[in-house]
């Protein structure tokens, strides 16, 4: 069993053999079952973007959604009239519909979500 489990390790056996195939299915099965059942710790992370880059979804033909980050929005005057600079400045005349502060949760605001339409 020792020399079994030596020419296992030291990988001997032939290509194509009954202890090459064993060797094959074990590595493959530890491949492809332990991440069900171990938890490696990696999860999906947020994108990274440069800093400053305004993110645009599409939700409907003409309808758009806007993440502007907290420090684009500069200038003077109301924050609704900042919002539509920006927006304008990205992609020409829109309608804003709404906006809303997306917070950190210490409660500093991270960035505007502005819904807009042609």
């Amino acid at each position: 069993m020792s020399r079994i489990l030596r020419s296992y390790f030291f990988w001997t056996y032939e290509r194509g053999s009954f202890h090459y195939d064993v060797m094959v299915t074990l590595i493959l099965a530890f491949i492809f079952l332990t991440p069900r059942i171990w938890n490696y710790g990696d999860h999906p992370q947020e994108a990274k973007l440069a800093p400053g880059s305004v993110v645009v979804t599409t939700t409907a033909p003409g309808d758009f959604v806007y993440e502007i980050p907290a420090g684009e929005i500069h200038g003077e005057g109301a924050l609704d009239a900042q919002i539509q600079q920006d927006v304008q400045s990205i992609s020409g005349p829109v309608a804003v519909d709404r906006y809303e502060a997306v917070r950190e949760p210490h409660g500093k605001i991270k960035f505007y979500r502005v819904w807009v339409h042609r």
